[in-house]
């Protein structure tokens, strides 16, 4: 950390990320600040050092679940496995891909036989049902560790301000008094995402002005709605020392970057991951999204499972190298992405991934078979001064529902254009059904979503 920022550090930032912090997690049976420590001495690593790493970590993980996780041992018996047989990282690919529907079917026989005090845990189901799976203390304290790294990057650490912009209904349901206690010790206040009427984005803002955070953390739908209601209502907002805004658990795009840059007056750090997959990448100052290699290793794959190499998109399989509890071994994301082979300016030797491009389910299809991202009908609303707000939903190849918001009710004439421009992309013979809504539900967890396709691009 530079010295300016260690001029700048409170004493009590210190106690928190050096003795409250720790005590917490040592209390809760976590080895995260161990983990921590070796990973920023890890990340320096050149790249083969690291491969390496992982090769002697993932057969680890191999011989454990043959021997003590019920799925992997009849899974390995029944194609012929033996892990004694990997030579290298590629030999994963001779493993069959792990997905959601799996996991519900053996939930039982996934955890390990020496597995004590799983938590259980599951997704949002923004994409689809929510899957329900267990995780141990060690996935835990990597987990935890890895963010932790990626927040020091930023010259932020645990203690310092914290404002976080979240409506998981997991998070929310969990403020008990002893959450609240330890928020408060930790200077992290909550603000519920889901709830965004102006009213409460007024509050939102006053308590943001009052914290006077070092750091904000949220989806980037909410912080760049808010810094949008900030730039509506003409409150400066960039004159707080908020150094850096995390976001997360969306794609991010440019123009909400840009906002949020703008109107807070910080950087914007990228972070992708699950509670599923793990913390898998995470941005650098440099603007490059590191993967968190000691701990997950990314494969880029075709949907029959193929590895794809560098450059070509396909969609983001993990393997948890710290999930022996129980193991998520060529775990399909439903994310779309592509690998870079380049080093980092920052001279961190953790591989990147180039692009990631958006759920499966962010992705359109075209009545003549063409797959394409939203963004191809996502620009055709989003700079027509009409409409405030908007949703995609291709509810079939032959069917694309339209929800808008409007204050001035929506043109005939831009009404017909934008019906054109989707059959354009579309197909000339798709109905495109245009409704004006007072405003855009969000999903349960608090996330948006500009398009949701009901067709499978493969």
């Amino acid at each position: 950390m530079n010295s300016n920022y260690n001029e700048r550090k409170s004493f009590y930032t210190l106690l928190v990320s050096s003795l409250f912090f720790p005590i917490h997690e040592y209390l809760k049976c976590h080895n995260s600040v161990s983990v921590r420590k070796q990973l920023e001495i890890s990340q320096w690593w050149p790249r083969q050092q690291i491969e390496q790493f992982q090769f002697t970590r993932l057969r680890r993980l191999l011989f454990y679940a043959q021997a003590n996780v019920p799925y992997y041992h009849g899974l390995f018996a029944e194609i012929g496995f033996n892990p004694t047989e990997i030579n290298s990282l590629a030999d994963l690919k001779h493993l069959p891909l792990l997905d959601k529907a799996k996991i519900r079917n053996n939930i039982d026989a996934f955890k390990s036989i020496k597995a004590q005090k799983l938590a259980r845990f599951n997704t949002g189901g923004s994409s689809g049902e929510p899957l329900v799976f267990y995780i141990g203390n060690e996935r835990i304290s990597h987990d935890v560790a890895a963010k932790w790294r990626a927040t020091r990057w930023w010259d932020v650490d645990i203690g310092d301000p914290e404002i976080v912009v979240w409506g998981s209904p997991i998070e929310l349901d969990a403020q008990d008094s002893i959450r609240v206690l330890r928020d408060r010790l930790f200077r992290s206040k909550l603000l519920p995402a889901f709830e965004m009427s102006e009213q409460k984005l007024n509050i939102f803002l006053k308590e943001i002005q009052s914290q006077r955070p070092r750091m904000l953390f949220g989806y980037p739908s909410a912080l760049a709605h808010i810094a949008g209601h900030a730039e509506k209502i003409g409150m400066q907002m960039d004159n707080l020392g908020i150094r850096v805004a995390f976001v997360t658990s969306e794609r991010l795009y440019d123009d909400q970057r840009q906002q949020i840059s703008k109107v807070f007056g910080c950087s914007v750090a990228n972070g992708y991951g699950g509670r599923d997959a793990g913390f898998i990448a995470h941005e650098c100052p440099v603007g490059n999204m590191h993967i968190t290699a000691e701990d997950i290793i990314v494969e880029i794959t075709d949907h029959h499972g193929i590895p794809l190499p560098p450059g070509q998109s396909g969609e983001i399989v993990i393997t948890h190298l710290a999930s022996s509890d129980f193991p998520f071994i060529r775990y399909r994301t439903g994310d779309i992405g592509s690998l870079d082979d380049k080093l980092c300016s920052c001279g961190r030797g953790l591989p990147l991934l180039r692009e990631i491009q958006g759920r499966s389910t962010d992705f359109v299809m075209a009545q003549n078979g063409t797959v394409m991202h939203g963004l191809a009908l996502i620009y055709i609303l989003r700079n027509l001064p009409q409409i405030s707000a908007f949703k995609i939903i291709q509810e079939s190849l032959n069917l694309t529902r339209v929800w808008v918001v409007s204050e001035i009710g929506l043109d005939p004439t831009i009404s017909e254009m934008i019906k054109h421009k989707f059959q354009s992309r579309l197909g000339q013979n798709v109905e495109i059904i245009i409704e004006e809504v007072a405003e855009i539900p969000k999903e349960k967890s608090g996330k948006f979503r500009y398009v949701m396709s009901k067709v499978s691009p493969n």
